[in-house]
């Protein structure tokens, strides 16, 4: 019910449905965005509902097509990465889903790599081949393998991370980049364990994050996002309104709250990082250390070009077995032992929860994990105590 028109007196049940507004006078706002927790939003008239469908006035209508929160996030993130535009998601991996959906059909290849996120890789190789999309699937160190692939055989997309996940290879952007528009190709970056503020320089068309890593920063909320230009993000947003990956206001609120801190976390998570890499780099009981941040690492060097920071995850192999990793993490004090990266909290993954059943041993050892490999993500937690845990978990494993 419009506040502007006539209130005449009503019966309880009616009124507890349509209460009085209490909304700020102009000139007078709320120093917070409030939550715009409305599925439905309505006009005065119908010749204005039928201008805000037609785009000649802004507005909104119902919250799976747009609402004023989940825009204000838009908005942000978009700006963050560098990009016109972003649709948010309910999830990194509805993210992940709407954008392979929106931009592959029938016939067409796709080729992507084994340093990719699980449940990526799923879509990639189980769902979409059965709406006619071909893939090659190689390693992100096959640069030759890639040159050709390229060359052969038309492709509509490229998809690939970097760092990539556990290994933390790192991928150069701008030569891949280039290589698949060269071909024809749109170049899709999932920049989740890089961060916002990574790569917005290159001329990646299309960028895919979880915001329930970082950007939401705390653990407690899932989104997603992607983010590009606005020409190809206003094609592509119809149909995220209809296979309807919405993300509900309350947690684009999460989101935009986490954000406001997401720079400050990132830097002590970071030095953090570096702290624990060097660390673990001169213990006896660790075979390698695999983090961009030392100067032995392999992608050390790329990563000063096209980095701002190194990240908060670090990857590990342990001297020994599987059975010594699974002990490791399970005496760690102050690492969770779970999933997911990017919390104030430091995480643990164990080999077991790591490697891939849908891998070949080529494949599998391509991806970098073996039996032995930790991933770490890095907290804000006082370093001196992340070592001393790290001390005595690795103590506690070879007792």
């Amino acid at each position: 019910m419009s506040t502007d028109k006539p209130r005449p007196p009503l019966q309880p049940i009616t009124r507890a449905n349509h209460p009085d507004r209490a909304d700020p006078p102009p000139g007078n706002r709320s120093l917070v965005a409030p939550i715009w927790q409305s599925v439905k939003f309505e006009f005065d008239t119908v010749e204005s509902t039928e201008r805000m469908f037609r785009g000649q006035q802004d507005g909104y209508f119902y919250s799976r097509s747009g609402n004023p929160t989940t825009r204000e996030l838009e908005r942000l993130v978009a700006e963050l990465q560098g990009r016109d535009d972003c649709i948010v998601t309910a999830s990194g991996i509805a993210a992940v889903s709407t954008t392979l959906l929106a931009l592959l059909g029938r016939g067409d290849h796709l080729l992507c790599f084994v340093e990719t996120y699980g449940p990526t890789r799923y879509l990639l190789r189980r769902l979409l081949p059965r709406f006619g999309v071909e893939y090659t699937m190689l390693s992100v160190e096959d640069a030759a393998g890639i040159e050709r692939t390229l060359a052969e055989r038309p492709t509509r997309l490229v998809w690939f991370e970097s760092p990539t996940n556990p290994a933390l290879k790192i991928v150069d952007v701008e030569w891949l980049t280039a290589l698949a528009h060269r071909h024809g190709a749109l170049a899709v970056l999932d920049n989740t364990f890089a961060g916002l503020h990574h790569h917005g320089r290159y001329p990646v068309d299309v960028y895919v994050h979880s915001l329930t890593k970082y950007a939401a920063g705390h653990g407690d909320v899932l989104a997603g996002a992607i983010i590009g230009s606005s020409a190809l993000l206003r094609r592509m947003r119809e149909d995220a309104i209809h296979l309807g990956p919405a993300l509900d206001p309350h947690a684009a609120f999460l989101v935009l709250r986490g954000l406001k801190t997401y720079h400050l976390r990132r830097a002590a998570q970071c030095a953090n990082a570096l702290r624990v890499a060097g660390f673990l780099a001169g213990h006896p009981r660790v075979d390698r250390v695999r983090y961009p941040g030392l100067p032995t690492d392999p992608g050390h060097a790329l990563a000063r070009v096209q980095c701002p920071d190194f990240g908060s995850m670090v990857t590990i192999d342990l001297a020994g077995t599987a059975d010594h990793a699974r002990r490791f993490v399970e005496s760690l004090a102050l690492f969770g032992l779970t999933a997911s990266l990017g919390s104030t909290e430091s995480l643990a993954m164990p080999p077991q929860f790591l490697r891939s059943r849908d891998f070949t041993p080529e494949q599998q050892l391509a991806c970098g994990v073996g039996e032995t490999t930790v991933r770490l993500s890095l907290g804000i937690e006082a370093a001196e105590d992340l070592l001393a845990d790290l001390e005595q978990a690795l103590a506690a494993a070879y007792a």
